[in-house]
């Protein structure tokens, strides 16, 4: 998902480094490995011949599959006049009757010049962020299957509701936090799940972009505001940071929602969902940013997220350990109460030893092994630049467990073909399918260029051809593939393309005009992925 471009420096430092061992110029013009391993695995994927990397302005995909757009920014979705949001992220599908069902979509983050007309970060007027805060947060949308099996929007129906960063949210806590039990608004919606109870699970995660940032010293003592945000919301609406950074559970039925603040308070990617033995809910979400950490939750009782433990891995020891304020002297000396922990988690999960990962970013579960596989994008400060995906295995495949080992599934760079991967899907099949994160900052830039614009790939779990990776599709200029998720029958795959384009500093000088064309405004989308080769993969 996009995030900061602080590690910018950090990158470039990285590329000064490598060129005296190897040339930037070579690294930026050999793509005759990509031509190679493409020949080659073309010969042995089953069953399509994969694309190559590509830098082309829209929605390339391999033979056998085809693509059309679902709803994109500015469709109104009710009688209401409420319309789908900016930079649509993860997507969740729910049955709700036969051949309909519930698409829910996350809402990132929003773009000053395309949303509300102020040059790209530019000083806002009060109406300027009100149209910006009416971008971000989701959307519940009903969807519905035709004769022939293809699923649409329908628009104006009752169900179809937003979550914005207007929305009024109670806090689920065990007192106020900052003199309020309600919150206003969600944002920076990136990943999510699903409740065995079928309600969504949307994830706060760069919440510092909207309202800025505290700190505090010592017991929660001399809590100042100390960092601005990107986009300046703090300049007209006083919203503490505290209320921001959570999970967010929504009845998407009953239109309502409550942050739960037991699964902790950090950048969340994800929040990926089962059912442990005894019929509690465990989660697990990761942090991302660089040197961040892994956590799992467990639940107190079934059907409920209010109340539980959470977790934090130690990839050293190979254990989960609490993050509970009762279990460590180093918590009790430094912070108030366990919500205080809750609420300042990363401080915390530092203190008593999490593991520092590299941007731990989306996370699945497999349906056939039960193991557990963490997107690792990359870490600017390691100078890891292609990431990695991690797999967990836990003790006796039982989520209850806090005991654990783990390996590396796949190593992101030239190898693989893969770089910077993020968000995860497992097909009805069992088959893993992947989405890359590439920053805008660095896409088609030095070791970065063989890969081309953001990509789409799929990685066989089982035969002969087990875990290695095939690239499917890659996306328009600019944008990147989010929120893979799978219809019912598994002959959809529902993705988002965030943020085409984003990098166009005005109007006049736009670099892509996806999905419109011509000289049009990129608009992000939801797309629906179809076709006889999607077909073959997964019935």
């Amino acid at each position: 998902m996009p995030n900061d471009v602080s590690n910018r420096r950090k990158f470039l430092e990285f590329f000064g480094r490598t060129s005296a061992a190897v040339s930037l110029t070579t690294l930026v013009s050999d793509s005759s490995f990509a031509g190679e391993a493409i020949r080659h695995l073309a010969s042995i994927a089953p069953p399509f011949k994969p694309i190559t990397p590509g830098k082309q302005d829209t929605v390339k995909l391999a033979e056998g599959f085809q693509s059309r757009v679902l709803i994109g920014y500015g469709t109104q979705i009710n009688s209401q006049g409420e319309k789908f949001g900016y930079n649509n992220d993860y997507t969740a599908f729910i049955p709700d009757g036969k051949n309909q069902g519930i698409l829910w979509v996350n809402h990132e983050s929003t773009h000053t010049l395309f949303v509300s007309g102020r040059k790209p970060l530019g000083p806002p007027t009060k109406e300027q962020i009100h149209a910006e805060q009416l971008s971000v947060g989701g959307s519940v949308l009903r969807v519905k299957a035709d004769k022939n099996g293809e699923w649409n929007i329908v628009l104006n129906d009752p169900i179809n509701k937003r979550f914005t960063a207007l929305t009024e949210i109670p806090i689920v806590a065990p007192r106020e936090i900052l003199g309020k039990k309600v919150a206003i608004g969600t944002l920076g919606n990136c990943a999510g799940g699903v409740t065995p109870w079928g309600n969504i699970l949307t994830c706060e995660e760069n919440w510092y972009y909207f309202y800025g940032d505290v700190t505090y010293s010592d017991k929660a003592q001399n809590r100042k505001h100390s960092v601005s945000s990107k986009f300046g919301w703090e300049n007209f609406f006083d919203y503490p940071p505290e209320h921001y950074g959570w999970v967010v559970e929504v009845d998407p039925r009953k239109g309502t929602a409550k942050k739960l603040t037991a699964l902790g308070r950090f950048a969340h990617e994800c929040a990926t969902t089962t059912i442990a033995r005894d019929g509690r809910c465990v989660v697990y979400s990761g942090d991302d940013d660089d040197n961040r950490c892994l956590y799992k939750f467990i639940a107190d009782k079934a059907g409920s997220l209010d109340t539980g433990t959470l977790y934090v891995a130690d990839l050293k020891k190979g254990r989960w350990t609490p993050v509970v304020i009762n279990k460590h002297k180093i918590l009790q000396d430094k912070f108030v109460d366990q919500l205080d922990v809750l609420i300042r988690c990363r401080d915390a999960a530092q203190l008593i030893g999490g593991t520092p990962l590299d941007r731990p970013e989306d996370i699945e579960i497999d349906p056939t092994s039960k193991a557990v596989f963490v997107s690792l994008t990359n870490n600017a400060s390691k100078m890891n630049i292609y990431g990695s995906i991690l797999k967990l295995v836990e003790n006796d495949n039982d989520p209850l467990a806090l005991e654990f080992s783990h390996s590396t599934f796949v190593t992101g760079g030239k190898a693989s073909g893969l770089a910077c991967p993020d968000n995860l899907a497992f097909d009805r099949k069992g088959n893993l399918w992947v989405t890359s994160d590439i920053s805008n900052n660095f896409l088609n830039m030095g070791p970065y260029s063989r890969f081309g614009n953001n990509g789409l790939y799929y990685i066989p779990m089982s035969g002969a051809y087990a875990g290695k990776v095939f690239q499917v599709a890659h996306g328009p200029i600019g944008s990147e593939f989010t929120g893979p998720s799978f219809s019912p029958d598994g002959r959809t795959l529902f993705l988002s393309v965030q943020h085409p384009g984003e990098e166009g500093p005005s109007l006049s000088q736009l670099s892509s005009h996806w999905p419109d064309g011509g000289k049009a405004v990129p608009r992000p989308c939801v797309i629906a992925i179809t076709g006889p080769t999607l077909d073959a993969l997964v019935i």
